[in-house]
Protein backbone atom coordinates (compact mmCIF):
# COMPACT_ATOMS: atom_id res chain seq x y z
CA UNK A 1 0.00 0.00 0.00
CA UNK A 2 1.30 3.43 -0.10
CA UNK A 3 0.24 7.17 0.08
CA UNK A 4 -0.10 9.65 -2.93
CA UNK A 5 -1.32 13.00 -1.13
CA UNK A 6 -3.04 13.96 1.64
CA UNK A 7 -5.51 11.42 3.11
CA UNK A 8 -5.70 9.46 -0.61
CA UNK A 9 -3.76 6.35 -0.71
CA UNK A 10 -3.81 3.30 -2.36
CA UNK A 11 -5.62 1.58 -0.26
CA UNK A 12 -8.29 4.13 -0.73
CA UNK A 13 -8.43 3.81 -4.22
CA UNK A 14 -9.21 -0.38 -3.92
CA UNK A 15 -11.62 0.17 -1.00
CA UNK A 16 -13.67 2.99 -3.74
CA UNK A 17 -12.95 0.63 -6.65
CA UNK A 18 -14.70 -2.25 -5.06
CA UNK A 19 -17.57 -0.49 -3.28
CA UNK A 20 -18.03 1.67 -6.39
CA UNK A 21 -16.58 0.69 -9.88
CA UNK A 22 -14.67 2.12 -12.03
CA UNK A 23 -14.71 4.94 -13.57
CA UNK A 24 -15.27 7.74 -10.70
CA UNK A 25 -13.27 10.52 -9.42
CA UNK A 26 -12.21 10.48 -5.98
CA UNK A 27 -11.55 13.94 -3.97
CA UNK A 28 -9.77 14.63 -0.34
CA UNK A 29 -12.18 16.43 1.94
CA UNK A 30 -9.11 17.88 4.26
CA UNK A 31 -6.88 18.40 1.38
CA UNK A 32 -9.56 21.12 0.23
CA UNK A 33 -10.14 22.29 3.75
CA UNK A 34 -6.98 22.79 4.05
CA UNK A 35 -6.10 24.61 0.34
CA UNK A 36 -8.86 26.94 1.96
CA UNK A 37 -7.46 27.86 5.14
CA UNK A 38 -3.94 29.11 3.54
CA UNK A 39 -5.45 30.98 1.33
CA UNK A 40 -7.34 33.29 4.26
CA UNK A 41 -4.32 33.00 5.87
CA UNK A 42 -2.57 35.19 2.73
CA UNK A 43 -0.98 38.60 4.17
CA UNK A 44 -3.38 41.45 3.29
CA UNK A 45 -3.89 45.34 4.36
CA UNK A 46 -7.15 46.05 5.00
CA UNK A 47 -9.19 42.72 4.74
CA UNK A 48 -9.16 39.95 2.30
CA UNK A 49 -11.86 38.14 0.83
CA UNK A 50 -11.39 34.79 -1.06
CA UNK A 51 -13.76 33.53 -3.50
CA UNK A 52 -13.86 30.20 -4.77
CA UNK A 53 -14.08 30.61 -8.62
CA UNK A 54 -16.97 27.22 -9.15
CA UNK A 55 -16.54 26.38 -12.29
CA UNK A 56 -13.35 24.75 -11.52
CA UNK A 57 -15.63 21.87 -9.53
CA UNK A 58 -19.34 22.68 -8.84
CA UNK A 59 -20.25 20.02 -7.52
CA UNK A 60 -22.97 20.56 -4.39
CA UNK A 61 -21.28 18.68 -1.48
CA UNK A 62 -17.73 20.54 -2.88
CA UNK A 63 -19.12 23.84 -2.55
CA UNK A 64 -20.35 23.33 0.94
CA UNK A 65 -16.82 22.32 2.35
CA UNK A 66 -15.93 25.20 0.44
CA UNK A 67 -18.49 27.66 2.38
CA UNK A 68 -18.09 25.98 5.46
CA UNK A 69 -14.25 27.18 5.49
CA UNK A 70 -14.91 30.95 4.96
CA UNK A 71 -14.66 31.11 1.34
CA UNK A 72 -17.51 32.88 -0.98
CA UNK A 73 -18.38 32.53 -4.21
CA UNK A 74 -17.25 33.66 -7.44
CA UNK A 75 -20.34 32.63 -10.30
CA UNK A 76 -19.53 32.38 -14.23
CA UNK A 77 -23.15 32.01 -15.18
CA UNK A 78 -26.27 33.04 -13.17
CA UNK A 79 -26.76 28.75 -13.74
CA UNK A 80 -23.66 28.78 -11.25
CA UNK A 81 -25.06 31.37 -9.08
CA UNK A 82 -28.27 29.37 -8.73
CA UNK A 83 -26.54 25.98 -8.05
CA UNK A 84 -24.41 27.92 -5.59
CA UNK A 85 -27.42 29.27 -3.82
CA UNK A 86 -29.28 25.57 -4.03
CA UNK A 87 -26.09 24.32 -2.18
CA UNK A 88 -27.29 26.63 1.03
CA UNK A 89 -24.77 29.77 -0.05
CA UNK A 90 -26.50 32.96 0.22
CA UNK A 91 -26.40 35.81 -2.74
CA UNK A 92 -24.71 37.91 -0.73
CA UNK A 93 -21.31 35.76 -0.85
CA UNK A 94 -22.10 35.38 -4.71
CA UNK A 95 -20.32 37.78 -7.38
CA UNK A 96 -21.48 36.81 -10.64
CA UNK A 97 -18.72 37.44 -13.75
CA UNK A 98 -20.38 36.46 -17.19
CA UNK A 99 -20.19 37.03 -20.69
CA UNK A 100 -24.50 36.06 -20.51
CA UNK A 101 -26.34 39.31 -21.38
CA UNK A 102 -29.68 38.51 -19.73
CA UNK A 103 -32.91 39.44 -21.19
CA UNK A 104 -36.82 39.04 -21.06
CA UNK A 105 -37.15 36.70 -18.45
CA UNK A 106 -33.52 36.23 -17.36
CA UNK A 107 -33.08 39.77 -16.70
CA UNK A 108 -35.65 39.73 -13.97
CA UNK A 109 -34.30 37.29 -12.53
CA UNK A 110 -30.77 38.66 -12.33
CA UNK A 111 -32.47 41.43 -10.50
CA UNK A 112 -33.90 39.54 -8.42
CA UNK A 113 -31.01 38.03 -7.59
CA UNK A 114 -29.33 41.34 -7.32
CA UNK A 115 -32.23 42.26 -4.77
CA UNK A 116 -31.06 39.46 -2.78
CA UNK A 117 -27.65 40.52 -2.24
CA UNK A 118 -25.92 39.00 -5.31
CA UNK A 119 -23.00 41.20 -6.69
CA UNK A 120 -23.31 41.80 -10.42
CA UNK A 121 -19.93 42.14 -11.96
CA UNK A 122 -20.29 43.97 -15.45
CA UNK A 123 -17.97 42.39 -18.21
CA UNK A 124 -19.55 44.14 -21.32
CA UNK A 125 -20.84 47.62 -22.22
CA UNK A 126 -24.25 45.88 -23.18
CA UNK A 127 -24.17 44.50 -19.97
CA UNK A 128 -23.72 48.24 -18.08
CA UNK A 129 -26.46 49.54 -20.42
CA UNK A 130 -29.14 46.88 -19.54
CA UNK A 131 -28.65 46.91 -16.02
CA UNK A 132 -28.34 50.88 -15.91
CA UNK A 133 -31.73 51.81 -14.89
CA UNK A 134 -32.41 49.16 -12.38
CA UNK A 135 -29.11 49.89 -10.85
CA UNK A 136 -29.97 53.53 -10.61
CA UNK A 137 -33.14 53.17 -9.35
CA UNK A 138 -32.06 50.75 -6.67
CA UNK A 139 -29.21 52.39 -5.58
CA UNK A 140 -27.13 49.34 -6.53
CA UNK A 141 -23.72 49.33 -6.63
CA UNK A 142 -21.85 47.46 -9.35
CA UNK A 143 -18.59 45.98 -9.60
CA UNK A 144 -16.56 46.21 -12.94
CA UNK A 145 -14.21 43.87 -15.04
CA UNK A 146 -11.40 45.52 -16.66
CA UNK A 147 -9.83 44.02 -19.92
CA UNK A 148 -6.17 45.39 -19.59
CA UNK A 149 -5.03 44.56 -22.68
CA UNK A 150 -2.05 42.08 -21.42
CA UNK A 151 -2.51 38.89 -19.56
CA UNK A 152 -0.69 35.70 -18.30
CA UNK A 153 -1.52 32.09 -18.87
CA UNK A 154 0.11 28.82 -18.74
CA UNK A 155 -1.53 28.66 -22.55
CA UNK A 156 -3.21 31.27 -25.11
CA UNK A 157 -6.43 29.95 -24.56
CA UNK A 158 -6.09 30.16 -20.37
CA UNK A 159 -4.74 33.82 -21.31
CA UNK A 160 -7.89 35.85 -20.21
CA UNK A 161 -6.47 39.68 -20.28
CA UNK A 162 -4.63 40.31 -23.76
CA UNK A 163 -6.37 41.25 -26.83
CA UNK A 164 -6.82 37.52 -28.00
CA UNK A 165 -9.79 37.35 -25.43
CA UNK A 166 -13.05 39.40 -25.05
CA UNK A 167 -13.50 39.62 -21.13
CA UNK A 168 -14.57 42.51 -19.31
CA UNK A 169 -14.75 46.01 -20.51
CA UNK A 170 -11.35 46.87 -22.35
CA UNK A 171 -9.67 50.20 -21.30
CA UNK A 172 -10.67 51.94 -24.84
CA UNK A 173 -14.00 51.57 -23.91
CA UNK A 174 -13.48 52.67 -20.18
CA UNK A 175 -14.42 56.13 -20.96
CA UNK A 176 -17.68 55.30 -22.45
CA UNK A 177 -18.63 53.21 -19.21
CA UNK A 178 -17.44 55.50 -16.65
CA UNK A 179 -19.87 58.12 -18.70
CA UNK A 180 -22.74 55.96 -18.58
CA UNK A 181 -22.65 55.37 -14.91
CA UNK A 182 -22.23 59.16 -14.29
CA UNK A 183 -24.78 59.79 -16.20
CA UNK A 184 -26.79 57.47 -14.67
CA UNK A 185 -25.90 58.02 -11.01
CA UNK A 186 -23.67 54.18 -10.74
CA UNK A 187 -21.11 53.69 -8.41
CA UNK A 188 -18.74 51.17 -9.05
CA UNK A 189 -17.34 50.27 -5.51
CA UNK A 190 -15.68 46.68 -6.88
CA UNK A 191 -12.95 46.85 -9.40
CA UNK A 192 -12.17 43.44 -10.91
CA UNK A 193 -8.67 42.39 -13.34
CA UNK A 194 -8.32 38.51 -13.91
CA UNK A 195 -5.33 37.93 -16.64
CA UNK A 196 -5.50 34.62 -16.70
CA UNK A 197 -5.05 30.98 -15.31
CA UNK A 198 -1.73 29.03 -13.76
CA UNK A 199 0.42 32.43 -15.81
CA UNK A 200 3.67 33.67 -14.47
CA UNK A 201 3.74 34.92 -10.97
CA UNK A 202 5.74 38.10 -12.57
CA UNK A 203 2.55 39.02 -14.48
CA UNK A 204 0.47 38.07 -11.67
CA UNK A 205 2.49 40.87 -9.34
CA UNK A 206 2.46 43.23 -12.03
CA UNK A 207 -1.45 42.94 -12.31
CA UNK A 208 -1.53 44.33 -9.14
CA UNK A 209 0.21 47.53 -9.84
CA UNK A 210 -1.77 47.75 -12.70
CA UNK A 211 -4.79 47.57 -10.98
CA UNK A 212 -4.24 49.91 -8.82
CA UNK A 213 -3.04 52.69 -11.22
CA UNK A 214 -6.35 52.19 -12.79
CA UNK A 215 -8.66 52.64 -9.92
CA UNK A 216 -6.60 55.65 -8.53
CA UNK A 217 -7.20 56.88 -11.90
CA UNK A 218 -10.72 56.30 -12.69
CA UNK A 219 -12.62 54.78 -9.67
CA UNK A 220 -12.84 57.17 -6.71
CA UNK A 221 -15.77 54.81 -5.36
CA UNK A 222 -13.71 51.81 -5.02
CA UNK A 223 -13.81 49.90 -2.10
CA UNK A 224 -12.56 46.37 -2.78
CA UNK A 225 -9.61 45.45 -5.73
CA UNK A 226 -10.18 42.24 -6.89
CA UNK A 227 -6.88 40.50 -8.36
CA UNK A 228 -8.49 37.58 -9.96
CA UNK A 229 -7.51 33.85 -9.79
CA UNK A 230 -5.04 31.85 -11.60
CA UNK A 231 -2.63 30.63 -9.02
CA UNK A 232 -0.41 28.63 -10.32
CA UNK A 233 -0.64 24.84 -8.89
CA UNK A 234 2.24 22.13 -9.11
CA UNK A 235 0.32 19.36 -10.71
CA UNK A 236 3.68 17.55 -12.08
CA UNK A 237 6.74 17.43 -9.89
CA UNK A 238 8.41 19.51 -11.81
CA UNK A 239 6.67 22.59 -11.65
CA UNK A 240 6.32 25.30 -9.25
CA UNK A 241 3.45 26.19 -7.55
CA UNK A 242 2.62 29.50 -6.78
CA UNK A 243 3.78 31.39 -3.73
CA UNK A 244 0.72 32.76 -2.06
CA UNK A 245 2.06 33.89 0.53
CA UNK A 246 4.52 35.79 -1.20
CA UNK A 247 2.22 37.39 -3.76
CA UNK A 248 -0.10 38.06 -0.27
CA UNK A 249 2.66 40.11 0.62
CA UNK A 250 3.35 41.73 -2.14
CA UNK A 251 -0.05 43.00 -2.50
CA UNK A 252 -0.26 43.93 1.37
CA UNK A 253 2.47 46.37 0.25
CA UNK A 254 1.15 47.45 -2.46
CA UNK A 255 -2.63 48.21 -0.65
CA UNK A 256 -0.72 50.12 2.30
CA UNK A 257 1.11 52.50 -0.79
CA UNK A 258 -1.84 53.22 -2.42
CA UNK A 259 -3.04 54.38 0.89
CA UNK A 260 -0.36 56.51 2.07
CA UNK A 261 -0.46 57.69 -1.68
CA UNK A 262 -4.48 58.47 -1.87
CA UNK A 263 -5.92 58.30 1.69
CA UNK A 264 -7.98 54.96 0.49
CA UNK A 265 -8.38 51.58 2.28
CA UNK A 266 -9.36 49.02 -0.31
CA UNK A 267 -9.90 45.48 0.52
CA UNK A 268 -8.58 42.82 -1.23
CA UNK A 269 -10.20 39.75 -3.20
CA UNK A 270 -9.06 36.64 -4.84
CA UNK A 271 -10.49 34.06 -6.68
CA UNK A 272 -8.84 30.94 -7.12
CA UNK A 273 -10.25 28.29 -8.38
CA UNK A 274 -7.67 25.59 -9.30
CA UNK A 275 -5.60 26.09 -6.35
CA UNK A 276 -8.59 25.20 -4.18
CA UNK A 277 -9.66 22.01 -5.71
CA UNK A 278 -6.88 20.68 -8.11
CA UNK A 279 -4.54 18.63 -6.55
CA UNK A 280 -7.29 17.14 -4.19
CA UNK A 281 -8.52 15.47 -6.53
CA UNK A 282 -8.03 11.78 -8.75
CA UNK A 283 -9.28 10.32 -11.34
CA UNK A 284 -9.54 6.39 -10.82
CA UNK A 285 -9.80 4.37 -14.36
CA UNK A 286 -8.86 0.14 -14.85
CA UNK A 287 -6.60 -0.61 -17.45
CA UNK A 288 -9.11 -2.98 -19.77
CA UNK A 289 -6.61 -3.44 -22.81
CA UNK A 290 -3.18 -3.16 -24.09
CA UNK A 291 -1.69 -2.35 -27.61
CA UNK A 292 1.26 -2.17 -29.78
CA UNK A 293 1.59 -0.27 -33.02
CA UNK A 294 4.61 -2.21 -34.46
CA UNK A 295 8.24 -3.19 -33.06
CA UNK A 296 9.11 0.62 -33.63
CA UNK A 297 5.72 1.73 -32.41
CA UNK A 298 4.33 3.13 -28.92
CA UNK A 299 2.65 0.86 -26.32
CA UNK A 300 -0.81 2.12 -25.47
CA UNK A 301 -2.62 1.57 -21.96
CA UNK A 302 -6.60 1.65 -23.08
CA UNK A 303 -8.50 2.71 -19.88
CA UNK A 304 -11.95 2.56 -19.23
CA UNK A 305 -12.14 6.25 -18.93
CA UNK A 306 -10.46 9.04 -21.10
CA UNK A 307 -11.46 12.50 -22.38
CA UNK A 308 -14.90 12.16 -21.01
CA UNK A 309 -13.57 12.32 -17.90
CA UNK A 310 -10.47 15.05 -18.37
CA UNK A 311 -10.03 16.59 -21.45
CA UNK A 312 -7.43 18.76 -20.25
CA UNK A 313 -4.43 17.14 -22.28
CA UNK A 314 -6.43 17.42 -25.39
CA UNK A 315 -7.32 21.21 -25.26
CA UNK A 316 -4.44 22.76 -23.66
CA UNK A 317 -1.56 19.39 -23.57
CA UNK A 318 -2.33 19.61 -19.99
CA UNK A 319 -0.01 17.41 -17.97
CA UNK A 320 -1.40 15.40 -15.00
CA UNK A 321 0.81 13.06 -12.59
CA UNK A 322 0.28 8.96 -12.96
CA UNK A 323 -0.21 6.59 -10.27
CA UNK A 324 -0.23 2.56 -10.75
CA UNK A 325 -1.54 0.54 -8.59
CA UNK A 326 -1.90 -3.33 -8.35
CA UNK A 327 -5.51 -5.66 -8.43
CA UNK A 328 -4.42 -5.98 -4.80
CA UNK A 329 -3.92 -2.18 -3.77
CA UNK A 330 -0.32 -1.96 -3.91
CA UNK A 331 1.27 1.08 -5.39
CA UNK A 332 3.65 0.24 -8.44
CA UNK A 333 4.63 3.65 -10.15
CA UNK A 334 4.02 7.22 -8.78
CA UNK A 335 5.23 10.65 -10.54
CA UNK A 336 6.16 11.90 -7.45
CA UNK A 337 8.47 8.54 -6.25
CA UNK A 338 10.49 7.39 -9.08
CA UNK A 339 12.30 5.26 -6.31
CA UNK A 340 12.10 3.40 -3.60
CA UNK A 341 10.36 -0.11 -5.58
CA UNK A 342 7.96 2.15 -7.74
CA UNK A 343 10.35 2.98 -10.46
CA UNK A 344 9.50 3.07 -14.21
CA UNK A 345 12.29 1.12 -15.25
CA UNK A 346 12.25 1.47 -19.13
CA UNK A 347 8.41 1.00 -20.15
CA UNK A 348 6.95 3.60 -21.75
CA UNK A 349 3.75 4.04 -22.58
CA UNK A 350 0.57 6.41 -23.35
CA UNK A 351 -2.75 6.06 -21.69
CA UNK A 352 -5.78 6.27 -23.46
CA UNK A 353 -9.46 6.33 -23.03
CA UNK A 354 -12.14 4.22 -25.15
CA UNK A 355 -13.79 7.01 -26.91
CA UNK A 356 -13.36 6.98 -30.71
CA UNK A 357 -10.60 9.65 -30.90
CA UNK A 358 -7.65 9.75 -31.57
CA UNK A 359 -6.70 12.64 -29.48
CA UNK A 360 -8.73 10.41 -26.21
CA UNK A 361 -5.14 10.26 -24.80
CA UNK A 362 -3.84 11.24 -21.09
CA UNK A 363 -0.63 12.26 -22.87
CA UNK A 364 -0.37 14.84 -25.66
CA UNK A 365 2.35 17.08 -26.55
CA UNK A 366 1.19 21.14 -27.68
CA UNK A 367 0.96 19.68 -31.36
CA UNK A 368 -1.83 17.07 -30.38
CA UNK A 369 0.40 14.15 -30.33
CA UNK A 370 0.47 11.35 -28.46
CA UNK A 371 3.64 11.20 -25.53
CA UNK A 372 4.94 8.28 -24.16
CA UNK A 373 5.52 8.54 -20.36
CA UNK A 374 7.91 6.35 -18.36
CA UNK A 375 5.71 4.18 -15.60
CA UNK A 376 5.42 0.67 -14.00
CA UNK A 377 3.95 -1.43 -16.41
CA UNK A 378 0.12 -2.38 -15.42
CA UNK A 379 -1.24 -5.60 -16.38
CA UNK A 380 -4.96 -5.76 -17.37
CA UNK A 381 -7.12 -5.37 -14.08
CA UNK A 382 -4.58 -2.78 -12.49
CA UNK A 383 -5.76 0.91 -11.83
CA UNK A 384 -4.46 3.93 -13.22
CA UNK A 385 -5.14 7.21 -11.55
CA UNK A 386 -4.86 10.46 -12.79
CA UNK A 387 -4.07 13.26 -10.05
CA UNK A 388 -4.36 16.60 -10.01
CA UNK A 389 -8.15 15.99 -11.20
CA UNK A 390 -9.96 18.23 -8.85
CA UNK A 391 -10.60 20.82 -11.12
CA UNK A 392 -11.25 21.14 -14.02
CA UNK A 393 -11.82 17.76 -15.16
CA UNK A 394 -15.24 16.91 -14.00
CA UNK A 395 -17.11 20.15 -14.30
CA UNK A 396 -15.40 20.53 -18.25
CA UNK A 397 -16.40 17.51 -19.42
CA UNK A 398 -17.36 15.88 -23.04
CA UNK A 399 -19.29 13.26 -20.43
CA UNK A 400 -21.58 11.91 -23.06
CA UNK A 401 -19.28 11.35 -26.06
CA UNK A 402 -19.83 8.19 -27.51
CA UNK A 403 -23.15 7.72 -25.01
CA UNK A 404 -20.58 6.90 -22.45
CA UNK A 405 -22.16 8.04 -19.02
CA UNK A 406 -21.08 10.48 -16.88
CA UNK A 407 -19.06 9.10 -14.04
CA UNK A 408 -19.61 8.95 -10.24
CA UNK A 409 -17.81 11.57 -7.81
CA UNK A 410 -16.90 10.16 -4.17
CA UNK A 411 -15.60 12.14 -1.46
CA UNK A 412 -12.89 10.79 1.24
CA UNK A 413 -12.86 12.01 4.73
CA UNK A 414 -12.31 11.09 8.29
CA UNK A 415 -15.93 9.41 8.25
CA UNK A 416 -14.98 7.56 5.04
CA UNK A 417 -16.22 7.59 1.50
CA UNK A 418 -19.28 9.37 0.50
CA UNK A 419 -20.97 9.44 -2.93
CA UNK A 420 -21.02 12.95 -3.79
CA UNK A 421 -22.89 12.37 -7.67
CA UNK A 422 -23.49 8.98 -8.57
CA UNK A 423 -22.97 7.56 -11.69
CA UNK A 424 -25.44 8.30 -14.59
CA UNK A 425 -27.53 5.45 -15.99
CA UNK A 426 -28.16 5.29 -20.20
CA UNK A 427 -31.91 5.98 -19.47
CA UNK A 428 -30.79 9.46 -17.64
CA UNK A 429 -28.78 10.23 -20.57
CA UNK A 430 -31.46 9.71 -22.86
CA UNK A 431 -34.38 11.37 -20.90
CA UNK A 432 -34.42 15.07 -22.64
CA UNK A 433 -34.53 13.36 -26.22
CA UNK A 434 -37.71 13.82 -27.51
Amino acid sequence: MGNFSGMIGSKVVLDAALEHGTPFYLYDEQAIAGNCRRLLAMPNAYGLTVRYAMKANSNRSILKIISRQGLKIDASSMNEARRAAAAGIPYKDIILTTQEVPCDGEMLSLQEMIKSGLKYNVCSLRQLFNIGDFAAANKVALAIRIHPGVGSGESASRNTGDNYSCFGIHLYDLDKALGFAKEKGIVFDHVHIHIGSGGDPIAWRDNIDLELNIIERHFPDALTASFGGGLKVARMPDEEAADIEGLGRYAKERLEGFFQKTNRRLEMEVEPGNYVVALAGFIVTRVIDKKKTGGDGLNFLVLDGGMELNTRPLLYAARHPFYVVSKSGDLLYSDFDDAGGHSAGSYTAVPVGKCCETGDSQSLDSAGLNLPRKMAEPEVGDFFVIGGAGAYCSSMSPMNYNSHVQAAEVLYSPGGLQVIRRRQSLEQLMANEA
